[in-house]
């Protein structure tokens, strides 16, 4: 009872924390005093509020990513129907095992794209699968396509992610008998490249300078 309540303490207090508690918490030493206090009140130890204030930030992560995610795809899916001469098409409403979301053919292009999406300004933090990452090295015409999205959810950036980064930066299995499945990726503001390169070439004369490499 005491951990659910310290719990509710934690989803509800807006404390500003919370938001980067990934990078700001790594260990029961690093609780801000509102939390240690919290935790005192309820006769937690400091381990247990931590282990707390990680499970619930992983939840609340984990549901705010898909709904970005969601609404970042289905944005960026309009705007290029609207904006390209080519076919488009929103695989990942199909199945997650192409290791893409997004397909777009035209006779002079074809483009695979994973797209990530963020309403964040500032800090850029993705997840990609295994299976998206080995897609991205047998598949020539994938790309990885970070969409930024306003508080409202409406389309305010387009931004593309280059491989060779993403190569050097994923982890490494260090022996046969373990193997990453997903990892989290830090992308500096200077990396990502302006609009998507890959369909660049099937824009039409009115596209959106958003989409422009």
């Amino acid at each position: 009872m005491r951990c659910k309540v310290f719990d509710a303490v934690v989803a509800h207090s807006g404390a500003p924390w919370f938001r980067d508690a990934d990078l700001l918490v790594r260990s029961p030493d690093d609780l801000p005093e509102d939390a240690l206090r919290a935790a005192e009140t309820l006769s937690l130890t400091s381990e247990e509020a931590y282990a707390q204030v990680a499970a619930r930030w992983g939840k609340v992560d984990s549901e705010e990513r898909s709904r970005i995610g969601s609404a970042g795809e289905l944005a960026l899916l309009k705007l290029l129907t609207e904006s390209t001469e080519g076919r488009v098409e929103h695989v990942a409403a199909w199945s997650d095992g192409y290791g893409y979301d997004i397909f777009v053919r035209a006779p002079r292009c074809s483009a695979h794209l994973e797209v990530k999406s963020t309403v964040r300004v500032g800090r850029l933090t993705v997840y990609i699968s295994r299976n998206e990452y080995e897609t991205m090295l047998r598949d020539p015409a994938w790309e990885l396509v970070v969409v930024r999205l306003s508080p409202g959810l409406a389309l305010a950036g387009v931004a593309a992610v280059p491989k060779d980064w993403i190569e050097r930066h994923v982890p490494s299995d260090r022996t046969t008998r373990g193997r990453w499945q997903t990892c989290r990726l830090d992308i500096p503001p200077e990396v990502p490249v302006p609009g998507i390169p890959s369909v660049s070439s099937i824009l039409t004369a009115n596209a959106p300078a958003l989409l422009r490499a």
